[in-house]
């Protein structure tokens, strides 16, 4: 085997060992999360579940604006592991926390000044629950604090590939929610309130946790007053542009619950909640295996190599295509039975929210692909230019959709032709600023996934046509699409390198077995 075989095994290797630490943090979150969202939606009811997603909504709003931050500030952290400067390794941590808390401040005053007029005079609060809505807004700005500044230190972990850090509190995570949950069913206070001061909470437990850890074991995250020009210039512009392209996603995120509220009310916000919820479940899965690549194709690209760098970005489109078939066409086709058998009574709508954002959810998962790819050389304002400003015209052309009569799924039908406009949009930014992407070969792969999703829902289709709606039809439609898109996949997604890498891993195991 030549060297750089053995490298690429070995990154492969590492890659996949992520991956799986990821993927045990995502699955102990989604199966908390299905099962607290029921408890939760059930204690707190319809109107005051929807009140939460729409004034709450500010976490998870900045939560969006997190993770965009902190792929940004782990793009120069990761570049300067990859030249392997200590000093200015040091120095760019915290030059990126100065920044976040600039950050933080301005999101605070904004808050508490145009956020908290739109909150008491737009918003449709239900009679006499306005006093909890202010409660829940508050500990939403407070949590939100915390997130922004939280990003540099999320961004070390991830450009030190410990992604077993993750796996290891989220299991304190999970633990914490389940008692929130148990709390929340015997407390004797206001539901609502007591739940968004538990979520606080834990909020605060979990981001202490992340930053000690990266204080004892990281000695480039003590923040140190610098103000080094060469660094703080291009991670200023840098963060910047990406702050406007997150700003501008979160926007539309809670312009478009804000819009419902508006002119459908909050039993439709919870029901954006619900499909919210399920939308990050399958975002989720596929999110964590590029979450393991980023770091690998930024070093790729920070030495220079070219074609490891392609390399890797095609085994990761492959793997997000895959990974994203597997979640989502199962729940696609019988996403309605899903829904009553896990919330018995699923709020109005629910269900087709759903569906359309799956479909949503598979172009912005592989946009992503590009999105690493260009942050990975440090040009990212014409990306954020164009996608920040596709998603902000999505507000205007909701409300002229909702002022002319229209249903309140043109939203989401908004929503998805954003997705596909900015998926077009980055793959042709990417390639202009990395020539030697070949983009027919990802064109050739995104049509292969197309004739995937065919062979594979055509059985199931014909399942739901004759057989009633119940758990063995469930079970069977799964094992049927599973079967189905991992055989089609293995022969028409996955890469030569990709397939390599698991008949390698089946070999071993089949090894062990034996032994």
């Amino acid at each position: 085997m030549t060297s750089a075989q053995n490298q690429n095994t070995s990154g492969n290797g590492r890659i996949a060992k992520n991956a799986v630490m990821l993927y045990v943090r995502m699955f102990l979150t989604m199966i908390v999360g299905l099962y607290t969202s029921r408890v939760v939606l059930a204690v707190l009811g319809v109107e005051d579940f929807g009140t939460y997603g729409v004034v709450g909504g500010i976490v998870t709003m900045i939560g969006f604006v997190n993770s965009s931050m902190t792929g940004a500030t782990s793009r120069f952290l990761t570049f300067e592991l990859g030249k392997g400067n200590e000093k200015r390794l040091a120095d760019t941590f915290s030059s990126a926390l100065i920044i976040h808390i600039g950050i933080a401040l301005i999101v605070l005053l904004l808050a508490e000044t145009v956020g908290l007029w739109f909150l008491n005079n737009k918003l449709v609060i239900p009679a006499g629950r306005m006093p909890a809505a202010q409660w829940v807004y508050q500990l939403s700005v407070a949590s939100a604090m915390l997130w922004i500044t939280q990003a540099p230190y999320n961004a070390t972990i991830i450009a030190h590939e410990r992604m077993d850090v993750y796996a290891y509190v989220e299991i304190l995570h999970v633990l914490l929610k389940l008692l929130i949950v148990y709390l929340l069913m015997i407390g004797n206070f206001d539901k609502l309130i007591l739940y968004a001061f538990l979520m606080f909470v834990v909020s605060v437990l979990i981001r202490m946790i992340y930053r000690i850890y990266c204080v004892r074991h990281y000695k480039e995250s003590h923040l140190h007053w610098v103000w080094d020009k060469s660094i703080l210039k291009p991670m200023l512009v840098y963060s910047g542009w990406n702050f406007y392209g997150a700003l501008c996603l979160t926007t539309r995120q809670q312009g478009t619950n804000f819009l419902i509220n508006i002119f459908f009310g909050v039993v439709f916000n919870a029901a954006s909640s619900i499909a919210t919820t399920i939308q990050g479940v399958v975002k989720g899965f596929t999110y964590s295996s590029t979450m393991a690549f980023r770091p690998p194709i930024i070093k790729a690209y920070a030495q220079g190599s070219f074609q490891e760098m392609m390399r890797l970005m095609k085994s990761a489109m492959s793997l997000c295509i895959f990974l994203s078939l597997l979640v989502s066409l199962p729940l696609y086709i019988e996403i309605e039975y899903v829904m009553n058998l896990w919330l018995v009574n699923p709020p109005v709508m629910a269900v087709e929210f759903v569906r359309l954002l799956i479909v949503s959810a598979f172009f912005a998962l592989i946009t992503l692909i590009f999105t690493i790819g260009i942050e990975a050389t440090g040009y990212n304002r014409q990306m954020n230019i164009y996608t920040g400003s596709i998603f902000m015209l999505t507000i205007p052309v909701m409300y002229v959709f909702f002022k002319m009569g229209f249903g309140v799924l043109y939203s989401y039908y908004c929503i998805l032709g954003a997705n596909v406009l900015i998926f077009v949009s980055n793959m042709v930014i990417c390639k202009h600023l990395v020539p030697s992407i070949r983009l027919t070969d990802y064109m050739w792969l995104f049509l292969k996934s197309t004739l995937v999703i065919v062979l594979s829902v055509l059985p199931a289709i014909y399942i739901v046509r004759h057989y009633d709606a119940s758990f063995l039809r469930l079970i069977a439609n799964t094992v049927v699409i599973l079967c189905l898109c991992t055989a089609l996949s293995y022969w028409l997604v996955l890469d030569n390198s990709s397939r390599s890498f698991v008949r390698q891993k089946l070999y071993s195991l089949i090894k062990r077995i034996h032994k």
